[in-house]
């Protein structure tokens, strides 16, 4: 009995260690906007954050791989569609697509459609992995995303056909890191996926975020040493710590079920605006976190296995 038992302890405990770590990234995105609205005082605009952040991010993730592994450098030439798909397709996209949403709808509306990401991760589990929609992931996916609605707020002013388009591709694109990630995991390992796919979301960063400006507006900073510090902090907080940790639970964990979980992360953000920013908690708000801390224990409730 105790050797039939131990794959799935250990199946339960990998599951387990995935969530964790997926909950650990949700976390430290959720920190993002401390960083972005201190490099906006700078007169950055937003895909030029982006840009900084995902070049310098770059070249941690780099320098990581180099120390650990490198032979991990080496990818075949087949492959490079993926990690296009990956840095392209997934991160610089979905960024792109989730500022421009912001200039066109309200904050709120455009991080509802961002957080459609968990149903089209859910979609594209079940029709590239095969992966069943058990009653489990449909409540929990129900709960998280009301949650998200709540948290985020309920409004749909000025949206147009173009701006829901955007919107929904930012949750596509978002989405789209889980399934790609998970194809390229099989694979490569974990440092050689996400230094392959910032080095090209960086490298097509800066044909969009107008590079001489960036550079003068270093150059014009009284405080550069500071300004390089805290870019790299931006970097190491809001990219490299939370990414890393995501695809490693993505190794653990369904890409589904990685999606739902990491929906913990507007609720971190709306904690961090009540005590960072002394926003106010609403009654809605409060409600919308407990959801989707409710979807996070749903997912990670065991299973019941008929005995033999």
């Amino acid at each position: 009995m105790t050797e039939n038992n131990t794959p799935n302890n250990t199946k339960n405990n990998n599951s387990k260690l995935g969530s964790i770590f997926i909950i650990l990234a949700g976390c430290f995105w959720g920190s993002m906007g401390i960083f972005v609205r201190k490099l906006g005082t700078y007169g950055f605009t937003s895909i030029q954050i982006v840009a900084v952040r995902v070049t310098l991010a770059a070249l941690i993730f780099a320098l990581i791989l180099f120390i650990k592994d490198r032979s991990g450098f080496k990818i075949a030439l087949r492959d490079i569609p993926l990690f296009l798909g990956l840095g392209f397709g997934s991160i610089l996209f979905f960024t792109v697509c989730y500022f421009t949403a912001i200039t066109m709808m309200s904050l709120s509306t455009a991080a509802i459609l961002l957080y459609t990401s968990p149903v089209w991760i859910m979609l594209m589990s079940v029709l590239f992995f095969h992966e069943k929609l058990n009653k489990q992931k449909l409540i929990a996916l129900a709960l998280a995303f009301a949650g998200c609605v709540m948290v985020s707020g309920i409004s749909g002013e000025g949206m147009t056909p173009l701006g829901l388009l955007v919107g929904l591709g930012s949750g596509i694109g978002y989405g789209l890191y889980s399934i790609l990630g998970t194809i390229a995991l099989r694979k490569y390992s974990t440092y050689t996926v996400t230094t392959y796919t910032f080095i090209f979301a960086a490298v097509g960063s800066w044909f969009i975020c107008r590079p001489v400006d960036v550079i003068n507006k270093f150059s014009n900073a009284d405080d550069l040493g500071f300004l390089i510090a805290f870019c790299f902090l931006t970097a190491l907080i809001t990219a490299v710590i939370p990414f890393l940790a995501y695809t490693l639970g993505l190794e653990r964990v369904e890409a589904s079920k990685a999606g739902i979980i990491a929906t913990i992360e507007p609720l971190v953000a709306t904690l961090i605006g009540i005590i960072v920013f002394s926003e106010p908690l609403t009654i809605m708000s409060g409600v919308g976190i407990l959801l989707i801390l409710s979807a996070v224990v749903i997912l990670n409730l065991k299973q019941k296995v008929k005995a033999d």
